[in-house]
């Protein structure tokens, strides 16, 4: 290219351009208002000029593209990746539910999707987007390049309580510690933002260019580990979880859920213990936010792995249980093992009956742990 023109080898970004709306290069540095659009040619007026240099992003805010959520070279890389075995795959620039679904129907069950929110029309289709994802990421870098930067804070908190509500985990991404990629401390709006993100309810926070490529890694774990573990134990932090849970579906499992934490409440249960397949059992859980520690025992490794980035789940690969028996066993016996209850202390169990059936929680026990309990155990 030249200070005159660029070169742009992506022909759909030329059927989506229209007339006086923007395009923008490198995270939105570089501002272009569409002047006219021809077959192969956009003309445009420089709003905000800058340096460009090569594989810069190019975004068309005002746009849906009409581009497959998968590329050709996408489809062979996630194939490679899902015969690692890999838990969760990444969905960048969903536009639509579609995408989400075409991703699924080649991952077949593989693994789980995160869908990223960083498109105006995936904001306008949260809930579409959230209701076929296993989970969805705030990534704020390219959602405050396509909205008004002023709006992203508030898409934030809309993203977390769909996804709250629905009982899917959710990320919040992208610049969180920002200076810590050249620095040792972080500023403290920094500080702030990450408390903001745990507040809102996230499920996780993550960091990227920060531990990928940046010069204090381990501390940048280890200093936004601190501050989410010291926001959890605020009495706001607990009080406004509280404010903004929403009133469980009108489901047996999610009845079961709700019912689950406040009978744990009442009785001083130690633990709630989950055991599930699928994860079915723990999202729903998970949804509820108890104050009592949440157990999740699962014969499915894949399954103990997806569930360790949802809130409040503790995760352990158990066997199978042979039947309802057993299962009592198993739960009692691994709380007492890992520290949750000690003999004569109560927990929750929740489960679905018949085993392998996805989605039936149906059950709820109350067991205190005994001596027999204990002869069952992990290995």
């Amino acid at each position: 290219g030249t200070n005159k023109r660029v070169e742009l080898q992506h022909p759909e970004i030329y059927e989506a351009a229209q007339v006086k709306t923007e395009l923008l290069l490198d995270d939105g540095k570089v501002r272009l208002l569409i002047d006219s659009v021809q077959k192969n040619i956009i003309f445009t007026t420089v709003l905000v000029g800058g340096e460009l240099s090569n594989r810069k992003g190019v975004n068309v805010p005002s746009a849906i593209l009409p581009l497959a959520s998968l590329t050709k070279k996408d489809r062979k890389d996630l194939s490679f990746v899902l015969d690692l075995g890999v838990d969760w795959v990444g969905l960048s620039f969903v536009q639509r539910p579609e995408d989400v679904m075409e991703a699924k129907e080649l991952i077949n069950g593989r693994a789980a999707i995160m869908a990223k929110i960083e498109k105006p029309s995936a904001v306008h289709a949260i809930d579409e987007i959230i209701a076929v994802s296993d989970g969805v990421m705030v990534a704020r870098g390219d959602l405050g390049v396509e909205l008004p930067m002023e709006l992203v804070p508030a898409k934030q908190k809309k993203i977390i309580r769909h996804a709250r509500r629905a009982g899917k985990p959710v990320v919040v991404a992208t610049q969180m510690l920002e200076s810590m990629i050249k620095s040792p401390v972080p500023t403290r709006a920094e500080v702030s933002d990450v408390a903001n993100a745990v507040f809102d309810g996230a499920d996780a926070v993550m960091l990227s260019a920060e531990s990928a490529a940046g010069d204090y890694p381990e501390e940048a774990v280890s200093c936004m580990g601190r501050i989410a573990l010291t926001i959890e134990k605020e009495p706001s932090y607990k009080r406004m979880l509280s404010e903004d849970s929403t009133l469980p579906e009108a489901t047996t499992a999610d009845a079961i859920s709700a019912a689950a934490k406040q009978v744990a409440s009442t009785i001083n249960a130690h633990a709630i213990v989950t055991y599930t397949g699928s994860g079915s059992t723990a999202l729903r859980a998970s949804r509820e936010r108890p104050e009592t520690p949440l157990l999740v025992l699962t014969p499915n490794m894949g399954t103990a792995r997806r569930l360790a980035l949802v809130w409040g789940l503790n995760c352990v690969h158990s066997k199978d249980a042979v039947d309802f028996q057993d299962m009592i066993d198993k739960a009692c016996g691994v709380c007492y093992e890992w520290g949750y209850a000690k003999l004569n202390e109560r927990i929750i169990i929740m489960a679905g009956m018949p085993f392998g059936s996805p989605g039936k929680t149906n059950v709820l026990r109350i067991s205190r742990v005994r001596d027999h309990h204990l002869d069952n155990r992990l290995k």
